[in-house]
């Protein structure tokens, strides 16, 4: 699966973002010829866990009555250079999983190129930082209680059948999870059951942040695989604004004493700074800035394809004047100048927030001005 239409079939990206994208759970079950269950089947699964040098308690935890099994269970502490760490021993993480323990493999993104491509095309598509994990688990089991999350869902069955229980609670658009949160506080607020979804091979389930659900797996042992889709919050634009705020001298001036003229000052101020604030807010070149943050996001898949070697295009910077293209070529004229001689390629590598092609079009129009050349 390599784009979001492939991801959704035969539900179209258009449906979906106009009646539930953020709005309600989706379930699409699999259709005659779909490969979606080929994303990671028992046999991919059990290589990546034989690849035990790559876990540690954190990346490969086990659950077993609604709670995780403590590290010193089923791991030994092991030196790494990057210090101490549990390694999960595969003996135990086998006899836990015959006494009806759960798996819950965290941080799986770059480990199988199959989900790797998948969770690429969910990043691109929805501007979003995207990772994986996969849930393992047999009969009677579950992995976590009842529950909602904090980010965006898209679970694909791979193997088995797995039960999902949804509840009326949700709640609106949640960032965190309140101190002190207990499991007894979810039990509370989920509600009544209103859905009971079965998945089954091939299906893909999509679930809006914010929504109480559980899961149970019936007879046979279940195996899918939960993209957690995070795309920037509107109050991601504060940490951007400090740069254009100082470039305006009304916001460096001192605001009025708030008993000055009984307020009116500060009032008057505090309005002037709200319109700038707005104009900057709306302008091209801080939409720009929020692209580049949102491309910051996106996960990319890595592409080798030895024994073949890519070829490298060499430029210069000449000293003439580079012109006037907009923020992010800004970004990419930047870089050319600070390294006078340089490989597209390297270019392309280094600006990895920005697309290839807005690079290569600043390229284009920093040689068309003359401001770079082949070398």
């Amino acid at each position: 699966m390599r784009t979001l239409e492939e991801i959704l079939h035969p539900v179209t990206p258009a449906q979906f973002r106009a009646e539930y994208e953020g709005r309600q759970p989706l379930h699409i079950p699999a259709v005659e010829g779909s490969n979606k269950r080929a994303l990671l089947p028992w046999d991919a699964f059990n290589g990546l866990l034989n690849q035990s040098n790559v876990w540690d308690s954190e990346r490969l935890k086990l659950m077993r009555h609604d709670d995780s099994v403590p590290p010193e269970q089923y791991c030994q502490r092991k030196r790494t250079p990057e210090g101490m760490i549990w390694r999960p021993l595969p003996a135990k993480v086998e006899v836990f999983l015959s006494a009806g323990a759960s798996i819950l493999a965290n941080d799986v993104m770059t480990l199988h190129s199959p989900i790797t491509r998948a969770g690429v095309a969910l990043g691109e598509a929805l501007a979003a930082e995207v990772g994986a994990s996969v849930f393992c688990s047999f009969k009677g089991g579950r992995a976590v209680a009842t529950h909602y999350d904090v980010h965006e869902v898209f679970a694909v069955q791979t193997e088995g059948e797995k039960v999902w229980n949804l509840y009326e609670g949700r709640e609106i658009d949640p960032v965190g999870y309140p101190p002190g949160l207990t499991q007894s506080d979810f039990n509370k607020a989920c509600g009544r059951l209103v859905s009971t979804i079965t998945m089954k091979p091939g299906d893909v389930l999509y679930m809006p942040r914010g929504f109480y659900h559980d899961t149970v797996t019936p007879d046979q042992p279940s195996l899918h695989v939960s993209f957690t889709v995070m795309p920037l919050a509107g109050r991601s634009i504060l940490s951007l604004l400090d740069g254009p705020v100082l470039q305006d001298a009304a916001f460096r001036a001192w605001l009025p004493a708030a008993d000055a003229d009984g307020g009116a000052q500060l009032e008057a101020r505090l309005s002037v700074l709200a319109t700038r604030l707005a104009g900057i807010v709306a302008s091209p070149a801080f939409r720009d800035e929020v692209a580049l943050l949102q491309r910051r996001l996106m996960p990319r898949a890595p592409d080798f394809s030895l024994p073949v070697r890519k070829p490298i295009t060499l430029y210069r910077v000449t000293g003439r004047a580079f012109p006037d293209m907009g923020t992010i070529a800004r970004r990419t004229f930047d870089w050319m100048i600070e390294e006078r001689q340089f490989a597209v390629e390297d270019l392309v590598a280094d600006m990895e927030t920005l697309s290839e092609a807005d690079i290569r079009s600043a390229l284009a129009g920093a040689e068309q001005a003359g401001a770079v050349q082949r070398v």
